[in-house]
């Protein structure tokens, strides 16, 4: 019970992202039904998960497609919680953020911005192409007794929908404005896969006064600095750019380093690397080249814009990007952040080969409603972000409340340790009934919802009894 009102506290404070205070219920009944459903199958899940009567479906449906929730509010305030109430990891005085691009798989032959995706993971159980969402996600890392968490701060479908023929962002583009309208005040470093090694991401985080953590191409290629200036009486301008070199092969003769592995989860296993200093054309400037050498996972080249951080401390935050994977893993499977199937009654069907859906050549009516439908995604996706966030914050902060409140088995149970998100969320639905009925007088959302559980079934009854 203790538990729900740590998550109570939290969800007040996105009060004012909530034009009006039913908004504002309607979200808590969404979060609380994320938090507590055994199935994943859209917004009937949540209406069985609590025991909600048959009308209070067509109400969360109208919640995620209201005007008077301010999504972008929504996730700033959702930001600054965060930032404030957990255990951030830090390297140099700086938090360390993480982001990556998520395909999500639709079946929907009426759901815009479905598009045919290719899927570039090396897993054998992923197909070459499917018909989905491309979301782009922010994640921040926090940490207790040896565990780490990528707590998700927003996330976005960033393709399948173009809204003129001028626009010519890029994914680069669209990743740099989300981390913009996030406004996080605290200086960090932005860690990302090879993907996000360009110049528009390095420079637009140089121009906000942070950096880039970045693994780059084996094939990529720097600059040594210009030799000598330009002889008197030469015409032209001085050299921007010495020697090209390829760094795979550069890095390889320079001397090598040897230490203890920095990376999370490596015990008693030694690492190789070597480092320099050298231009990189895209932004012009010098940034820092690692080659780390592992015994068991290969060769790796990153790269960082901060020639100030030391070439253990680059490899060791890179180590840590994999944790964005796990999130994703956790969102798809556990909270169901992604797990929206809504319709849009006039779209056209969706068939073979489908690419962007371009608005400019469609009518006003059509338009209108596919930004809806979009914005009905994006709200869904970033509750979901948030329900999953406050599971992982009571996981790191109150790790012996959610034991206690567990009340189950497991072989690899550690008390010691901060629970995963499945355990924190058993934990949650069994202490949810105590807390409806405790907080009556202390909680408005316990008013709303006892009014609206349905006791003729048996998830409402085991709500009330």
């Amino acid at each position: 019970m203790e538990l729900w009102f740590r998550w109570w506290d939290v969800v007040l404070q996105l009060r004012p992202a909530c034009g009006r205070i039913r908004t504002f219920l309607w979200m808590s009944v969404c979060l609380a039904g994320m938090s507590v459903r055994k199935d994943l199958l859209g917004v009937s899940s949540i209406v069985r998960a609590i025991g909600l009567k048959e009308f209070c479906y067509d109400r969360i449906l109208d919640f995620f497609h209201t005007a008077s929730l301010d999504l972008k509010k929504l996730t700033q305030i959702w930001t600054t919680v965060i930032m404030r109430c957990l255990p951030l990891l830090k390297t140099n005085g700086r938090v360390l953020l993480v982001g990556d691009g998520l395909k999500v798989p639709k079946a929907g032959k009426k759901m815009p911005g479905v598009k045919k995706l290719h899927q570039e993971s090396e897993s054998n159980s992923k197909p070459e192409y499917i018909f989905g969402h491309f979301c782009q996600t922010i994640a921040v890392l926090g940490g207790a007794k040896n565990s780490v968490f990528a707590v998700p701060l927003a996330s976005r479908i960033h393709d399948g929908v173009t809204s003129s023929n001028r626009d010519t962002r890029t994914s680069l583009d669209k990743m740099i404005h989300l981390i913009t309208e996030l406004c996080i005040r605290m200086p960090f470093y932005f860690i990302a896969d090879a993907y996000y090694a360009g110049r528009k991401m390095a420079y637009g985080l140089l121009l906000q006064g942070n950096h880039l953590v970045t693994r780059v191409r084996s094939n990529a290629v720097a600059y040594l600095p210009p030799e000598t200036a330009k002889k008197s009486g030469k015409r032209g301008r001085h050299a921007l750019y010495g020697k090209k070199v390829k760094l795979k092969e550069f890095l390889m003769s320079v001397r090598a380093h040897t230490i203890q592995s920095p990376i999370y989860g490596d015990k008693d296993i030694k690492i190789q690397f070597t480092f320099a200093d050298l231009l990189w054309r895209p932004i012009g400037i010098p940034v820092r080249f690692i080659l780390a050498i592992h015994p068991y996972r290969g060769r790796i080249i990153l790269m960082c814009t901060d020639l100030a951080l030391p070439p253990a401390e680059i490899i060791k935050i890179y180590g840590l990007r994999f944790k964005i994977e796990i999130s994703f893993k956790q969102s798809l499977h556990v909270i169901g952040a992604y797990a929206y199937h809504f319709w849009m009654k006039i779209s056209n069907i969706i068939r073979k080969n489908t690419g962007n859906l371009y608005l400019h050549r469609k009518p006003k009516e059509f338009r209108e409603a596919v930004r809806r439908k979009i914005s009905a995604y994006q709200a869904h996706i970033q509750v979901g972000v948030i329900a999953h966030g406050l599971i992982q914050y009571l996981s790191l902060c109150f790790p012996k409340l959610v034991w206690a409140s567990f009340g189950s088995w497991m072989r690899t149970a550690n008390p010691n340790a901060c629970p995963s998100e499945r355990v924190t969320t058993v934990a949650m639905r069994n202490s949810f009934p105590e807390f409806l009925g405790v907080s009556f007088k202390r909680s408005i959302l316990s008013k709303f919802l006892l009014k609206r559980i349905d006791i003729s079934r048996s998830e409402g009854f085991y709500m009330v009894a």
